[in-house]
Formats: structure tokens, sequence, C-alpha cells
């Protein structure tokens, strides 16, 4: 009778949407948080071979990073809508 009590709260919707949210911005922020440091790798090793491809990297690398941060923001409003909508 206590685990069919607490069954019924731990699904309860509320902490299926708490438990979403924290699902939807811990992996929503994973995969922008590993590409960055890709990317932040790849653009100073180019740098390092061709320093004087330098503002041509930097500005191709500040416009990649840009776009997988949208996708972590993008994250960020979908757990929020989770949170105080669902």
């Amino acid at each position: 009778m206590l685990g069919l009590i607490l069954a019924q709260e731990i699904l309860s919707p509320q902490a299926l949407s708490v438990l979403g949210a924290g699902l939807a911005i811990g992996l929503g922020a994973l995969g922008p948080g590993i590409g960055i440091g890709i990317l932040a790798s790849g653009a100073l090793q180019a740098i390092g071979r061709n320093p004087e491809a330098t503002p041509q990297i930097q500005l191709n690398m500040i416009l990649a990073i840009a776009f997988a941060e949208a996708i972590a923001i993008y994250a960020l409003v979908v757990a929020l809508l989770l949170k105080f909508v669902a």
C-alpha cells in the first residue's frame, strides 16, 4: 500500500514535468557544450598552423559558436515551458 502511494507521488504530472525539464536542459546543453569545445580546439589548431588566416578563422568560429548557443537556448526554453506551463 505504501509503495502504491509513493509511486503515485513520484509519477505525478508535476514531478514528471520537473524531470522532463531537467532532462531537456541537461541533454540540450551537453551537445552544444561538446560542440563548442571541439570547435574551439579546431580553430586554435588552425590558427597555430596558419596565423595569417586568424581573422577569417575567428569570424567563422564566432558564427558557429552563436549557432551552437542557439540550440542550448532552445533547450532552455523547452525546459522552462515544461516547468511552468505543463
